[in-house]
């Protein structure tokens, strides 16, 4: 299974603007684009770089589109942060997460408390398994680590899954790295510390901490399937 990303026009990446804003020369002209991802991507978004974008035209809007992908040293990087969640449900239907094999049924922005995480897996008889995905694009020397930035939010998410598996519930992180060259994951400690602490502390509480790799092209993102761990 695949997400098709729909007609795509290629445009030159100029500049980022602010947080979820960027300039690109596309269609003969300079357009404001949508950036659906906080992280820095700072080894990806450079002055110059081929990227894709899908236009709309929709007036309400302050922006002409959407950033897609961008090229990276001459591979494609999925930049969007709103597909990990579905395509962890892919990866499930798929086989490629053999922890969710038992579990029938998903539900998406599930909330637990004051919480909203991800996915929330359910069996037959009841039993769940929260999930929470996270969008990874950068990769070191084969490895692909996560965050790029500092993120509170992550360091949430994963306290709450703790907190879950401390008292028996099954929780898990997958982290979807969004290009083809990842062999394996690790925290990306020298930007966040704290994440990774976090993420260790997460796993020996008992969350369940994944990692998937996709195919990507001009048309589509698909996972690859699993990749391990390397911390």
């Amino acid at each position: 299974m695949s997400i098709v990303f729909g007609p795509l026009h290629q445009a030159e990446f100029l500049r980022r603007e602010n947080r979820f804003r960027a300039l690109v020369r596309c269609a003969g002209g300079e357009l404001p684009v949508h950036v659906p991802n906080s992280g820095r991507l700072g080894e990806l978004l450079l002055p110059g770089v081929p990227a894709y974008v899908r236009l709309h035209h929709d007036p309400q809007r302050r922006t002409a589109g959407d950033l897609i992908l961008v090229e990276h040293v001459g591979r494609l990087v999925c930049v969007d942060a709103r597909l990990p969640p579905r395509l962890v449900v892919d990866a499930w239907q798929a086989g490629f997460l053999p922890a969710l094999n038992e579990y029938e049924r998903v539900y998406t922005e599930a909330v637990h408390g004051k919480s909203r995480l991800d996915l929330r897996f359910e069996t037959g008889d009841g039993r769940v398994c929260w999930v929470e995905a996270k969008s990874v694009t950068l990769v070191q020397d084969g490895t692909a680590r996560f965050p790029d930035a500092p993120t509170e939010r992550g360091r949430r998410h994963l306290r709450e899954l703790a907190r879950l598996a401390e008292s028996g519930i099954c929780a898990a992180v997958v982290f979807v790295v969004q290009r083809e060259d990842a062999r394996a994951f690790a925290p990306n400690d020298g930007t966040d510390a704290e994440f990774g602490r976090a993420l260790r502390e997460a796993r020996d509480a008992g969350v369940q901490v994944l990692a998937l790799r996709c195919h990507v092209t001009r048309e589509c993102i698909a996972v690859a399937g699993p990749i391990p761990l390397a911390f």
